[in-house]
C-alpha cells in the first residue's frame, strides 16, 4: 500500500519539533539556545520586565509598602508612612550615634598607640646612644690584676652557659602558653595576618531610604487625600480600587495619572490641574495661600506596568559571568 505525501496530517507535517529549538548539529550557537543556558547555569546578569502586581500604588508607603494611614511627603516627592519614617529617622540617628561612638574610641586608641610608639622610639634612641658612647670611652689595663680578669671573665662565660639553659628548660612551658593563646586560623578576622579594620568617620546626616538625599523631620509635609465616596469607612474605601479625586477637578487619581502636592495645604492634585490652573496664578486654590515652584511636589508613582507609561521597570539580578 503507498502513502502519498498528502496523506500525513497537516499539523505533524508543520510543526516544529523539539529538536528544532536545541539544534546540537548546527554551527551557530542561536540566541534561545544562549538564553536557555544562561538560565539554567545561574551564570550572567537576569533583567526582568516587572508586571502590575510587582508595583506599589501611588497611595501605598515606600518602607512598608502598605496603603498609608497618615501620609506624608518629603520635597522629593516620595510618600510615606508618618509612623514608619518617624521610626526609620530615629532608628537611622542612634546607628549614627554608635558608630560615632565606636570611631571616638578607635581615635583614642591610635593617639595613644601613637605615644607609645613615639616614647619606644625616644628609648631606643637613648640605648643607642648610651651603647656608642660607652664603646668609644676604654677603661686602663692594670698589669697586677690581669689574672683576676680573666678568672671573672671564665665565671661570667660559666653563668652565661647556666642561664641559658635554663632558659632551654622553660621554653616548653612557655611554648604552651603561647599555644593557648593563639588567634583562631579558621576566622579571617582573627589570623594574625589580619589587620584591624579602620573605622571612616559616619555622616552625621540622615538620608532618604529611596532618594538618597538628607531628610529631616520637618522637611516632612502632611498630605490630605481626597476620598472619591466620603460616606464610606477606611476598610471599604481601601477595597476599592479606584480610591482618591482631585482636589480640584475631581479626576480619578491613580498610577497612569501624573500628581502632584501642594505644600500649603497638603492636598493632591493632577499635573493637569497644575499646568492648566494653578501656574497662572500660582495661587493654592484650598487655602488661597501664594505658591513658589518649590511648594508643588511632583508626588512618585509606582507605574502601571505599559513599556508607554515612562517609568523604568526592569528588575536586574547581578550574578557572575561565564567567560567562554
Amino acid at each position: 500500500m503507498r502513502f502519498s505525501y498528502y496523506s500525513v496530517p497537516f499539523c505533524k507535517e508543520r510543526t516544529m519539533t523539539r529538536h528544532g529549538k536545541n539544534c546540537t548539529a548546527g554551527a551557530v550557537y542561536t540566541y534561545h539556545e544562549k538564553r536557555k543556558d544562561t538560565a539554567a547555569s545561574g551564570y550572567g546578569t537576569q533583567s526582568v520586565r516587572l508586571g502590575k502586581d510587582a508595583i506599589k500604588d501611588f497611595d501605598c508607603c515606600s518602607l512598608s509598602l502598605q496603603t498609608c494611614r497618615d501620609p506624608v511627603v518629603t520635597p522629593d516627592g516620595y510618600l510615606y508612612e508618618k509612623q514608619a519614617i518617624l521610626e526609620y529617622i530615629l532608628h537611622q540617628k542612634t546607628e549614627i550615634a554608635k558608630k560615632m561612638k565606636a570611631y571616638e574610641k578607635q581615635k583614642q586608641t591610635q593617639k595613644s598607640d601613637s605615644r607609645l610608639e613615639s616614647k619606644s622610639e625616644e628609648r631606643g634612641i637613648a640605648e643607642r646612644f648610651k651603647t656608642r658612647e660607652n664603646s668609644i670611652v676604654s677603661k686602663p689595663i692594670n698589669p697586677f690584676t690581669s689574672g683576676q680578669a680573666k678568672e671573672s671573665d671564665s665565671q661570667s662565660v660559666a653563668g652565661a652557659s647556666a642561664s641559658t639553659s635554663k632558659a632551654d628548660s622553660s621554653a616548653p612551658a612557655a611554648g604552651t602558653s603561647s599555644s593557648q593563646s593563639l588567634p583562631s586560623f579558621w576566622i579571617p578576622s582573627l589570623t594574625p595576618e589580619a589587620k584591624p579594620t579602620i573605622l571612616k568617620k559616619p555622616s552625621k546626616t540622615v538620608v532618604c531610604p529611596m532618594s538618597g538625599r538628607p531628610l529631616k523631620m520637618n522637611e516632612l509635609i502632611n498630605v490630605h487625600f481626597t476620598p472619591l465616596d466620603p460616606s464610606l469607612d477606611r476598610v471599604a474605601l481601601l477595597a476599592r480600587q479606584e480610591r482618591y479625586l482631585c482636589a480640584v477637578t475631581k479626576d480619578t487619581l491613580g498610577n497612569s495619572v501624573p500628581c502632584s502636592v501642594l505644600k500649603p495645604s497638603g492636598a493632591v492634585v493632577t499635573q493637569e490641574c497644575v499646568e492648566r490652573l494653578i501656574r497662572k496664578d500660582m495661587t493654592d486654590p484650598i487655602t488661597g495661600d501664594k505658591l513658589t515652584e518649590k511648594d508643588i511636589i511632583p508626588l512618585q508613582r509606582g507605574g502601571t506596568g505599559f513599556a508607554g507609561s515612562g517609568v523604568g521597570l526592569k528588575a536586574k539580578e547581578a550574578r557572575p559571568v561565564m567567560m567562554v
